[in-house]
């Protein structure tokens, strides 16, 4: 049987509650899904089919939400999120994870949270939706991969200053990013042999140690040993030529060391088809590649590409981890 994905409300104040009902709109009855969160914060007039339990979900008809109630606190207001609200938002989160971690849902699809309102609200400590789901799998380390039919890119550091970034970078963090990635393109893509293309930190490379040593030093050591246990990685290679569309053909996913080295990328090619996926969990996550959105919410005029495409990802991940 195939199992629903778990879809969370993310913020109700942002875009997420429209986007589950124009996604399923889209979608039809094709993908099994369920929305958890408050039928209040869903836009005026959606037709919504209520669950007690995420095997319901399949057989409600593809012109209506299927909805795994939530309360919350509060009614929201598009654009303005409510402290009062904070603790729902965590709860959903720790509802769809248990959900997948009973064998009840295929995985799980985060929408769009606002850490800033969850801290202040709730003290959520997290980062973000990453760690805290890291967290709630007992699992110390996670890869983030943005992904899209063009372009899979794996940020080796993710969200700290550009300055700190070369003492954040370790051997041990790079050989566990690869690690974890290659086993990822294995068990969630079903690729047999995962082909990885190592980014270098500097400038063409450091160009033999001219513009810096990052790659003699640690990058090349960390892919030489991977490379001798018979791991597909090759590189450090210049970031500049990488993303062109012969480069794309000779790999499965583009390692890089920082944040903007990886997503400027994948969002020039593919900016509404980006998914952000996490690697190493114990059940499937996607989410889409977006905010909240507050400055446009409750307008209608938000896309759903992106959810779409993490709703199918989603689904695809769990058929591959199911085989």
């Amino acid at each position: 049987m195939t199992l629903p994905i778990a879809l969370t409300c993310g913020e109700p104040a942002g875009v997420g509650p429209e986007l589950a009902v124009a996604a399923r709109a889209a979608l039809g009855d094709s993908l099994p899904l369920f929305w958890i969160g408050d039928p209040r914060h869903l836009p005026k007039g959606t037709a919504i089919a209520e669950i007690h339990d995420p095997t319901q979900a399949a057989a409600v008809s593809g012109d209506m939400l299927p909805v795994l109630s939530h309360r919350f606190a509060t009614r929201s207001q598009p654009g303005q999120p409510a402290a009062a609200n904070a603790r729902g938002v965590i709860e959903v989160i720790e509802r769809a994870v248990a959900l997948v971690q009973a064998g009840k849902a295929g995985g799980v699809c985060t929408a769009p949270i606002h850490k800033k309102a969850l801290k202040d609200g709730a003290g959520f400590a997290f980062p973000g939706h990453t760690e805290f789901l890291a967290h709630l799998a007992g699992v110390d380390r996670v890869v983030m991969m943005l992904a899209s039919p063009l372009l899979r890119v794996v940020p080796v550091t993710i969200h700290i200053p550009l300055c700190d970034v070369p003492a954040a970078l370790t051997a041990d963090l790079l050989e566990d990013t690869l690690r974890i990635t290659e086993a990822g393109l294995r068990r969630d893509f079903g690729i047999a042999a995962p082909r990885l293309a190592v980014a270098g930190l500097n400038p063409h490379a450091g160009e033999g140690g001219a513009m810096g040593r990052e790659e003699i030093d640690l990058i090349r050591p960390v892919v030489a040993k991977l490379r001798a246990e018979g791991m597909a990685v090759t590189g450090p290679a210049s970031a500049d030529t990488m993303f062109h569309a012969r480069a794309r053909a000779g790999y499965d996913v583009a390692v890089c060391m920082y944040h903007d080295q990886a997503l400027i990328p994948i969002k020039t090619l593919d900016f509404d088809g980006g998914v952000n996926v996490t690697l190493g969990l114990p059940f499937v996550r996607t989410s889409p590649d977006h905010g909240t959105a507050f400055d446009i919410a409750g307008q209608g005029i938000a896309k759903p590409d992106s959810l779409i495409a993490a709703l199918k990802l989603a689904a695809e991940m769990a058929a591959a981890r199911h085989r």
